[in-house]
């Protein structure tokens, strides 16, 4: 059975339900959709429908077209009221974009010099470069919210234009303690000794370790490349 072939509520409603396979081309762009969604609402006469038979037309245009229900709801109020479902697509852009690339990279340059310092002091400084030295470049930073000078720096064209390395902290890692172990008769009290074998022919000579608990007198002797907190 085609969609074609639908004629009746009782079909559409045993097609809502699966029982019966029924072949059907998938909608393409938004203008063919819109065009089937009127095409049907003609054909079953959505005007006079019942609320029952308005419902089943709703959930088959949700099933042929991958609309949204509300969305579906829209197009049909539209088509009642104006007998036709127009597309209009955007002719705009959207927003206009307030602050552009030179406004970002202005702050980079302004972080730079000053060490990243806090938004409301940014703000300040370039309010005070277009009052005092009348600088036109710093207006739109000067006139923009602390909490929005954020997001420009959170921005990727922010990011790109000034990155920020912290050289790395070194931290000393103890290997061992340097004290007499009292064991209180308590073996797990090792005492470590390490003899560097020596360097030959400018070659690093490797390092023995004899490890001894203090109470069993327990030995363990090993030879290690270097040492290390390892």
């Amino acid at each position: 059975m085609n969609i074609e072939n639908i004629n009746t509520f009782e079909a559409i409603e045993i097609f809502l339900e699966g029982n019966q396979p029924i072949a059907f081309s998938v909608l393409g762009d938004k203008q063919e959709r819109y065009t089937f969604i009127r095409k049907i609402l003609v054909k079953f006469s959505s005007m006079t429908a019942s609320k029952k038979e308005k419902g089943l037309l709703k959930r088959l245009l949700v099933k042929m077209t991958g609309y949204s229900r509300p969305q579906m709801t829209r197009l049909i109020k539209q088509y009642r009221e104006s007998g036709s479902i127009i597309w209009r697509p955007s002719i705009t852009n959207g927003f206009s974009k307030k602050y552009q690339d030179s406004d970002v990279r202005l702050l980079a340059k302004i972080d730079e010099l000053h060490d990243t310092p806090c938004g409301q002091m940014v703000k300040t400084l370039c309010e005070r470069a277009v009052s005092v030295f009348n600088d036109q470049s710093d207006q739109n930073i000067a006139n923009i919210s602390v909490s929005h000078l954020y997001n420009l720096r959170a921005s990727k064209p922010y990011k790109n234009q000034r990155m920020h390395f912290e050289k790395t902290k070194p931290t000393k890692v103890a290997i061992g303690e340097r004290r007499k172990p009292y064991p209180d008769g308590q073996p797990g009290y090792i005492r470590i000794d390490t003899v560097h074998q020596g360097d030959q022919d400018k070659v690093k000579g490797v390092y023995h370790i004899n490890a001894v608990d203090e109470e069993t007198q327990f030995q363990v002797v090993c030879t290690v490349e270097k040492i290390s907190e390892r």
